[in-house]
């Protein structure tokens, strides 16, 4: 009896075979495993993606079909005086709002860090009920809090310090910073948390190793907590920039864009055009240059926590 033998390009052969058929099976059960998040993808934000990006090479409105217009839309934009103000606020609020909330949440995630705090999680949960609390509830419950004639805010700057007939949702030069100071508050919590998870990830041991050598607090803290924690501050600044991008609901609420266009972003002037003006066409083409815009940053972002790791690792 005898026994056939392969050859060795015979059996290269099959090898291959068996590659592509276990790639095969491996692509339909993944394929079959994220058909459900894919098919809502599709439906939720890959079609309205699409079906806006041709919106705003018309002239469509609220009411009524319009024509094909081509990139009027954005060549009309890109030439409102209108427009900038809005790029410029919109831009205010981010480079004030994101480094603000990562230095306000690393600071309590910090003092909530400690060992010795008693009530840790009592304070925790106190700092993080803003986040919980619905943002346009929060936005209203600050209207009041700061209205010129029933507000605590105004009547504690009067009866205090003589500052009278304060209106920081009403004056140009403080609109702004009010509602970012209220966003702030609003948001540091959620990523208190984060940073709070960063800082318990990180070895005891690497603290107890600095001691004996003599560093200092604030050494510690810059050569062992900040690098730790980088991975930590990408996840938040990145998140942080894409969301004051996105603000809308508080300056609705707080501002309506006043006083004299001092607060209005981008997000509300696409609010204001398409359910105000029933500009739908003119809204679409402010949809994607915000989409723009917020990817140029999210990718500048991304760059550069790259470059600083290859550095780190060279």
């Amino acid at each position: 009896m005898t026994t056939a033998i392969k050859s060795p390009d015979g059996a290269h052969a099959v090898a291959q075979e068996n590659k592509k058929a276990i790639a095969r099976r491996n692509l339909i059960t993944g394929l079959a495993f994220t058909a459900p998040a894919l098919i809502v993808l599709a439906i939720f934000v890959f079609y309205p993606a699409v079906k806006t990006f041709i919106t705003s090479l018309t002239s469509d409105r609220i009411n009524r079909a319009g024509k094909f217009v081509g990139f009027d839309n954005y060549i009309k934009l890109f030439t409102n005086a209108d427009f900038w103000t809005d790029v410029k606020n919109t831009l205010v609020y981010a480079v004030f709002y994101a480094p603000l909330v990562v230095i306000v949440a690393l600071a309590f995630a910090l003092l909530l860090n400690r060992k010795d705090l008693k009530f840790v999680g009592f304070f925790r949960t106190c700092m993080f009920l803003p986040f919980v609390i619905s943002l346009t509830v929060a936005a209203i419950a600050w209207n009041f809090i700061l209205s010129p004639s029933l507000g605590l805010v105004p009547y504690w700057l009067s009866e205090y310090f003589g500052i009278d007939g304060v209106n920081l949702l009403g004056t140009r030069e403080t609109a702004m910073a009010t509602i970012v100071a209220i966003t702030v508050w609003k948001n540091f919590g959620y990523f208190m948390v984060i940073f709070l998870a960063g800082l318990q990830g990180i070895s005891q041991e690497l603290y107890e190793a600095a001691s004996l050598d003599g560093a200092s607090a604030w050494q510690k803290f810059r050569y062992i907590t900040l690098p730790a924690l980088r991975p930590t501050f990408n996840y938040i600044v990145i998140f942080g920039l894409i969301g004051s991008f996105q603000v809308f609901d508080q300056v609705f609420i707080l501002t309506s864009g006043g006083p004299d266009r001092a607060t209005e972003t981008i997000v509300y002037r696409i609010y204001t055009e398409a359910f105000g003006n029933g500009k739908l066409g003119y809204a679409s083409a402010l949809s994607y240059v915000l989409l723009i815009m917020t990817l140029i940053v999210g990718l500048i972002q991304l760059y550069t926590n790259n470059k600083h790791e290859k550095e780190e690792i060279a």
